[in-house]
């Protein structure tokens, strides 16, 4: 007797198989002739014991394939191959084997006829068969691949686990490991590089295929867009219903949590990094994220969450006052801000330089310290502003991108950001003011395009939407004991 653990009443808006297919012909199209590109799904890491956590695909592999499982493989060649029979090929996935038994404890597996059907490659196989590929990548002019970083486990259980995939490869190439102490320590620094391969049975390069694949996922296509403005849209929607929920009681977590709510009721799937919220002088901790503390009080809220929406996530910062209300001082500080970042949308054009944004945001808040006593020099402004102003967004929240003038269709963050920590070298009514307003920006023809517009952000638009009711506000659960 078979058993069946197939999927139903999945969305269906994900990328199509026909996307991936073209994003595999455009890397194909950037690789010298008599290439291979070679990509390995991401560990699955563990949490504790016998628990992991939830599982996600390297970016580069789902934006190459559509798999969204571990223990897999795939190659890109630069030319047509041909198999024992004669056929051609250019393009081999591996994926998990279907296993009755493994799917009925951690769910449906798409198996190499799935892999066929539901992602349109013409030639998948199951994992264990990539040991006996029969490639012999000395006969390429270059063997392109991501360094490994060895930070997964040997399932004794799996014959074909990352673990075994990757050590295949290392065989088959020559990866001479001997410098290290044993397999499962991390390669020291010297071995970071293309040097690494000791043994020049292959011809290899650790370096180049990331630069292929940032200049690919720089530029966003259509498809993408959907995606990307989908999960924008909602993060945008959790931060208008905070405002509207937001009171003096409130912890950290449970302005986490309605964010996060508002998430999984627009169907996102996960947050894209971990939440950050933080009150008072926790906002002045760039990457605060332990969201503890019992009380917001009269204190500024920063909130920087971005939604995952079938692997395209958002970046969208809003800072308010958690009794509805800016005081002269807090309101001082976040006019700055927006001034700053209305400064860094504005030079987010076609052509520009990557730094134009932060350059134009940090000029006016550089002036603006200086204007409101904050420091004396420009240049002592820094320790105030200390971040960069924009990064790309996409499948990574801080995406891949070459760094270069912008591009029509490239998506980013605009970010700039003041933070005061308790005892800094000012007057003390600035002490604890942190205070950043971050949008997602789409870079077109016709000029920036804020696409988290949704969610206000000037001073005396969120105090108006701080006014509105909330559906949580009527939200209440039974004391415990």
């Amino acid at each position: 007797m078979s058993l069946s653990f197939a999927q139903e009443g999945v969305p269906t808006d994900y990328l199509p198989a026909g996307f991936h297919k073209d994003r595999r012909q455009a890397l194909r199209e950037q690789m010298p002739r008599n290439s291979v590109a070679v990509f390995f799904a991401n560990p699955v890491r563990n949490r504790a014991n016998d628990v992991d956590y939830i599982y996600h695909q390297d970016p580069d592999f789902y934006y190459l394939t559509g798999y969204k499982e571990p223990h897999s493989v795939l190659l890109v060649f630069s030319e047509e191959q041909k198999d024992n029979n004669g056929e051609s090929y250019n393009e081999v996935l591996y994926v998990q084997e279907k296993s009755a038994r493994a799917e009925q404890w951690t769910g449906y597996r798409l198996g190499v006829a799935g892999a066929k059907e539901k992602l349109g490659f013409k030639i998948a196989f199951n994992g264990r068969e990539f040991v006996n590929s029969g490639i012999d990548y000395a006969n390429f002019d270059k063997v392109f691949f991501k360094e490994f970083q060895n930070d997964y486990r040997d399932n004794q259980w799996d014959a074909a686990d990352l673990f075994d995939l990757v050590n295949t490869f290392k065989n088959q190439i020559g990866y001479d490991l001997q410098n290290k102490a044993q397999e499962n320590e991390p390669l020291n620094k010297e071995l970071k590089t293309s040097s690494s391969i000791s043994v020049k049975k292959a011809k290899t390069d650790t370096r180049i295929l990331s630069e292929f694949m940032a200049s690919l996922r720089q530029v966003k296509t259509e498809e993408e867009m959907k995606l990307l403005t989908k999960a924008i849209r909602i993060s945008a929607m959790g931060q208008r219903e905070i405002m509207k929920s937001m009171h003096p009681g409130m912890s950290e977590t449970e302005v986490q949590g309605i964010h996060e709510y508002v998430y999984k009721k627009y169907g996102s799937e996960y947050e894209g990094y971990p939440s950050i919220v933080g009150a008072g002088h926790n906002g002045c901790v760039l990457h605060y994220i332990e969201n503890n503390k019992t009380k917001v009080g009269n204190d500024l809220v920063l909130m920087d969450l971005g939604a995952e929406y079938h692997g395209y996530t958002a970046d969208v910062t809003r800072t308010i006052p958690a009794n509805g209300k800016f005081t002269p001082e807090q309101k001082a500080i976040y006019d700055l801000v927006y001034e700053a970042q209305e400064a860094g949308i504005a030079a987010s054009l076609v052509g520009n330089p990557f730094g134009a944004p932060d350059a134009a945001a940090r000029k006016v808040i550089n002036e603006g310290l200086v204007k409101l006593g904050i420091v004396n020099t420009e240049q002592e402004a820094r320790q105030y502003f200390p971040h960069g102003t924009s990064h790309y967004l996409g499948l990574d929240v801080h995406d891949a991108g070459l760094g270069e003038a912008f591009l029509p269709n490239m998506v980013i963050t605009v970010e700039p950001g003041i933070y005061i920590p308790e005892g800094s070298n000012c007057d003390p009514k600035w002490y604890g003011i942190a205070v950043r307003i971050e949008d997602d920006i789409l870079i077109s023809e016709n000029g920036p395009v804020n696409l988290s517009a949704e969610a206000p952000r000037k001073s005396d638009e969120i105090e108006e939407l701080m006014k509105e009711s909330s559906p949580f506000e009527d939200y209440t659960l039974p004391k415990l004991n």
